[in-house]
């Protein structure tokens, strides 16, 4: 078989393929055995039939052509490995010439266009820098901290009051389409303003008292009227505020391991300095993929975006959510997750990636509970769609992106060189390996003592 290929555009190429006869004829003799297999001829018991009947009854031009259906995903995917090509769309065939069935000689003749991933060149990456916001932990900031932990230890108190940002309130909330009730709850409890309840609720409430009520209007979420507007009445039965204790020693005591308010603060400081050391890593995770978007150019194929945008609006069948302006939306972040795909991808090509058992159960653990499912649930849909390879796949980009970070300088905002170690877990792999040597060191120490003792 011979293949060559012609470059349309850098993700578009154009591939000619050449079939000889002799390469062919398996895929001839398999179609006359199917074919055997399916007719019924007087005289031969069914899949035993001779060629020279089948194409006395049947043509061999239709085994021809059959075998030609059969083998041509074959010599496709030969071609594609012998091109060293990754195709993204379906290919559009035409055949030019198949063989004689007359005279059993000739070739098959084909070409098609396919999307093809894009090559790129990366920029030296340890050239690259990025800057980052500086660690910088206030007292502000370790009040909140100490407040949200005051906040377990809270107590909720009746208040005689309007309702605001923060209290909690009972409620009973009725839903009305139609002038029909369609749903109803009683003695809910809310916080005011965590609008984790119906939109529009933290507006209604607020600046209720106890036994007054108000009227608005919000989209059902949920059960035969959902995606639907609904009047909703709400009646405001309590209002509560939540008393905090002191932070004192008492507190401390109580909250934490430690004695004294002054040993959780100084605690409570680390713990956020090293929150914020966290937050530099994501930042410039996030600044390093920016930079490299923006620096290396990478060609989009057209079609296979339209492809993918069609299948997103095939599945999403809510009549008011194909439209055009969402259309483009779903374009440009299509085209956006094909570009960093693509660059992570070419650094996986330069650097020595590895996805170990422990790295993909942590991943498919945070993305079920993104789902809220079960991790164990989650994992079997993954391997039942046979996605297991796409989610190796992810791991591995990120895993990239997290080498990209160890390769670039990042400073913060004031110049200064930022550790990264503990975001990208290098320094707990650097204590685990002088753990090890210390271990190896004091096991040759007994050992050579023990020779000495000898």
């Amino acid at each position: 078989m011979k293949s060559a290929v012609e470059t349309l555009n850098p993700t578009r190429v154009k591939l000619t393929v050449e079939v000889p006869f002799e390469e062919l004829k398996p895929s001839i003799d398999k179609a006359y055995k199917q074919v055997a297999e399916q007719i019924s001829i007087p005289g031969f018991r069914k899949g035993k039939v001779p060629a020279h009947i089948i194409d006395a009854r049947i043509g061999r031009g239709y085994v021809y052509e059959q075998a030609i259906n059969e083998g041509l995903n074959g010599f496709y995917a030969e071609a594609l490995e012998e091109q060293s090509l990754t195709p993204l769309s379906r290919p559009e065939v035409d055949i030019t010439d198949v063989p004689n069935p007359e005279t059993k000689s000739g070739e098959l003749k084909f070409q098609l266009e396919i999307d093809v991933r894009p090559s790129i060149e990366l920029p030296d990456l340890s050239g690259l820098t990025v800057e980052v916001a500086p660690v910088e932990v206030t007292d502000a900031d370790v009040d909140a901290q100490i407040d949200e932990l005051r906040g377990r230890f809270g107590t909720l108190k009746t208040a005689d009051k309007p309702a605001q940002d923060g209290d909690f309130v009972t409620i009973d909330l009725t839903a009305t389409v139609d002038g029909e009730d369609v749903d109803s709850a009683a003695d809910l409890s809310y916080q005011v303003g965590s609008g984790t309840m119906l939109d529009g609720l933290d507006e209604a409430v607020t600046g209720l008292s106890a036994d007054e009520d108000a009227i608005f209007t919000s989209k059902l979420a949920g059960g035969e009227y959902a995606g639907q507007d609904a009047s909703v009445k709400v009646i405001v039965k309590a209002v509560k505020t939540r008393e905090l204790p002191e932070a004192d020693d008492d507190f401390a005591q109580l909250a934490s391991e430690f004695d004294t308010i002054a040993e959780l603060r100084a605690s409570t400081k680390t713990q956020v300095e090293s929150q914020k050391r966290l937050g530099q890593g994501v930042e410039a995770r996030d600044k390093v993929l920016e930079l490299l978007l923006d620096k290396v150019e990478v060609p989009v194929p057209s079609e296979y975006i339209g492809e993918q945008v069609d299948a997103h609006f095939e599945q999403d069948q809510a009549a008011d959510h194909d439209t055009e302006e969402h259309r483009a939306e779903v374009r440009k972040n299509t085209e956006e997750a094909f570009k960093r795909e693509i660059i992570l991808d070419a650094v996986l090509e330069t650097q020595e990636v590895e996805v170990d058992q422990q790295e993909l159960i942590d991943y498919i653990f945070q993305t079920s509970q993104q789902y809220g499912m079960d991790p164990q649930q989650f994992a079997q849909i993954i391997d039942q769609a046979g996605q297991l390879p796409m989610v190796i796949a992810d791991v591995r980009r990120n895993k990239a992106l997290s080498k990209v970070v160890e390769l670039v300088t990042v400073k913060d905002t004031q110049g200064n060189d930022v550790d990264l170690s503990e975001f990208l877990g290098t320094k707990a792999e650097e204590e685990n390996d002088d753990a090890a040597a210390a271990s190896a060191e004091a096991a040759e120490s007994e050992k050579a003592a023990e020779e000495d003792a000898k």
